[in-house]
């Protein structure tokens, strides 16, 4: 295979011979491994990528991973940065071809397909229910009634926000997002997110610390609610729903808010991947899309901040995002005055 034919394909393509000594590579190759990649030409691929396994453990070096199919990789860039893929190899008589793809990254057929079985939960219980209260209205008392209908409401709930996630992929993907800005209590915030996961959750225990000046910040208050729920809803799936908390403080330029939970931790494998696709870890409570936290990255990236996450083994996970306190300036051009006390 040419250099000519992989650069027709439009995945990331690396072609090995028997010795796994790389050959050829595409401008997929070249964008996701670095514009040098042409460097390492005639080299053992494993070696000059620094490819290894989740585990750490050193990968192509001396042979394929058993049969063909699908394995997970970290590569590291020309300029020191790990990427970490998902490589579909095929073998050939004279070596293989490599096919990589970033980790959890999948196409949009795939995507519907994962967001339509998680609808078929919620809407199956509202059905349900809905089905039994106009069945049995006069026979149920009003206890009953109640708590069927808070069941309906937190599943109506957990639909548009799935809705809001399939929405939110297509926009964050072409650049499309639209902010609705005002200015935010996120204090506010965090207490009507925890309340709203208590509702799914009822074991939740969360303190929520903030400063008594903490400032109001000119944001979408739809979007930062979905990025703490993402990341409370998180905690309690992987850490634990209990001994969490949030924690706000002011920095240089930035607000910053802390989603700490305790439990096993991110092993430092896993740390790397957690802002991909659909990627969900095996242990915990593991549900949903595995698409929250990359969403979460994206809005809040959107707002001008970062989110990042931090972990010791046996401990817990901090998520940390950041949100300008100059957003109305940088966008306006004049002062909003103080935040809310």
């Amino acid at each position: 295979m040419t250099d000519l034919d992989v650069d027709v394909l439009p995945d990331a393509v690396l072609v090995v011979d028997r010795d796994l000594r790389l050959l050829a590579l595409n401008a997929a190759a070249r964008g996701l491994l670095g514009p040098d990649a042409d460097a390492r030409l005639g080299q053992p691929v494993g070696e000059a990528f620094a490819v290894r396994h989740g585990s750490g453990a050193p990968a192509l070096r001396s042979d394929l991973p058993p049969g063909d199919g699908q394995v997970d990789l970290v590569f590291t860039r020309t300029d020191g940065v790990d990427v970490p893929v998902t490589a579909t190899i095929g073998t050939r008589d004279d070596g293989a071809v490599l096919c990589l793809r970033p980790a959890g990254e999948r196409s949009g057929i795939a995507i519907i397909s994962t967001v339509s079985h998680e609808l078929r939960s919620p809407l199956t219980s509202v059905k349900g229910y809905t089905s039994l209260l106009l069945s049995r209205w006069d026979r149920l008392s009003d206890d009953q009634k109640r708590s069927m209908l808070e069941q309906v409401l937190h599943d109506a709930d957990r639909v548009t926000r799935l809705v809001t996630e399939l929405l939110d992929i297509s926009r964050l993907e072409t650049g499309r997002l639209v902010l609705r800005r005002q200015l935010v209590d996120l204090p506010e915030v965090a207490r009507l997110v925890v309340d709203k996961v208590r509702m799914g959750i009822p074991e939740l225990e969360c303190e929520i610390t903030f400063p008594p000046s903490f400032p109001a910040v000119y944001a979408d208050p739809d979007k930062v609610e979905q990025v703490l729920t993402n990341l409370v809803e998180n905690a309690a799936k992987y850490g634990s729903p209990t001994g969490m908390s949030i924690v706000g403080s002011v920095g240089e330029g930035v607000v910053v808010v802390e989603v700490r939970d305790v439990g096993e931790g991110i092993p430092p494998e896993d740390l790397p991947r957690v802002f991909t696709k659909f990627f969900r870890r095996d242990h915990g409570r593991p549900s949903g899309t595995g698409l929250g936290l990359w969403i979460s990255q994206g809005l809040v990236e959107a707002h001008g901040g970062t989110l990042t996450a931090s972990s010791t083994v046996g401990e817990g996970s901090t998520f940390r995002f950041t949100l300008p306190t100059d957003a109305f300036e940088r966008l306006h051009g004049e002062p909003i005055g103080d935040g809310p006390a």
